[in-house]
């Protein structure tokens, strides 16, 4: 394992084992270095443009056409928490939306209508967690998708304090039968607004909290898809995939992250066609220790990690897996060739999509 996963996959134990057993600060950054960066971030905060309102609302029932059937059934409970990402800030319509997306995606593997309930809100932190829970709880979800921690770096969280909340959250979930998949913190790094040295530092906060994540999701019987590199070199090339502040995603930028979700959300349903899941590990899939499984994730973007292992069981593995990925209702289906990510961020031909808050 390359030098710098290795040292992700430790630090992001580190995170992972304060947030649970309440250790302190990590202490990554020198006094001097932290004032040059807070001189860059404020530089970086008036480089990005400011999106005026509130994301569309695309709260309902997706796929009703399928309740007509011979033997309908209720709709699956689709819930979504977190921050502008999750909510869909930078889109001008509902259906454009991630949940619009992977409920009207969802509807039509399963072939059952999706009840999407969305109670993320942009700027919203891992903090936020537990007050969105007590929004949407009550409407009984089937899965939940987590997208969350960009605004835990920017505004300065204590890593191991976001870890453990968003642990608790999956775990709440998870204890009221509901699957959960999260979106882990996007590479910050990436994003073209934030030059060096705040660039090189971003990077290595975001994905180690992304790493970190990871540890805390699977533990607490969830899964994860990396988000990584989402604002990389696709996007770079792609003005189109960026909304009007350059930051947040697009339409067709979200479209590009929920096809990387889509199937991650299906397979933890039994949803996933038999065809597209083998008996046996594929090449680019590997059961690995689930530290290291967390770092190589947060190096390569759309890459899911989840338990190995009998239902209560201490998670200590975990599989590594990046999954084929599959077109939305009305979005382009051409599938981009993810190639091995660099540590600056880099792909030989990578598939990206926008993330993170202003």
């Amino acid at each position: 394992m390359p030098g710098a996963q290795e040292s992700r996959a430790r630090v992001a134990r580190r995170i992972a084992a304060a947030a649970a057993y309440g250790g302190g600060g990590l202490g990554l950054l020198g006094v001097g270095l932290v004032g040059v960066l807070v001189t860059e971030s404020r530089l970086a905060i008036q480089a990005i443009g400011i999106l005026d309102g509130d994301p569309p609302k695309a709260d309902g029932v997706y796929g009703e056409a399928f309740a007509d059937g011979a033997d309908p059934q209720p709709p699956l409970v689709l819930a979504f928490l977190g921050d502008s990402t999750a909510a869909g800030l930078g889109v001008l319509r509902a259906r454009e939306t991630p949940g619009a997306l992977l409920a009207a995606g969802l509807a039509s593997v399963a072939e059952r209508p999706v009840e999407l309930v969305n109670v993320a809100r942009s700027g919203g932190r891992s903090g936020d967690l537990s007050g969105q829970l007590e929004l949407a709880l009550p409407h009984r979800p089937d899965i939940a998708v987590i997208m969350v921690g960009a605004n835990d770096v920017t505004r300065h969280s204590p890593a191991q304090v976001a870890v453990r909340q968003l642990g608790e959250a999956v775990a709440a979930l998870r204890a009221n039968g509901c699957e959960v998949v999260v979106g882990t913190c996007p590479d910050l790094g990436t994003i073209k607004p934030v030059r060096p040295p705040l660039r090189w530092v971003a990077r290595r906060l975001s994905r180690q909290l992304a790493a970190a994540q990871t540890i805390a999701v699977v533990e607490a019987g969830g899964r994860t898809v990396s988000l990584g590199s989402l604002l990389g070199p696709e996007f770079a090339a792609r003005p189109e995939m960026f909304a009007a502040d350059r930051y947040h995603p697009s339409a067709q930028g979200y479209a590009t992250a929920a096809m990387a979700v889509l199937p991650s959300l299906c397979a933890v349903l039994g949803l996933w066609p038999e065809e597209e899941r083998p008996a046996g590990p594929v090449p680019g899939e590997a059961v690995l220790p689930v530290a290291v499984a967390a770092a190589a994730a947060a190096g390569r973007a759309g890459t899911e990690v989840a338990a190995v292992g009998a239902e209560g069981a201490v998670r200590r593995w975990a599989m590594l897996r990046h999954r084929l990925r599959v077109g939305l209702p009305g979005t382009p289906t051409a599938e981009p060739q993810a190639g091995p990510v660099t540590e600056d961020g880099n792909t030989s031909a990578s598939s990206h999509a926008g993330a993170g808050d202003a």
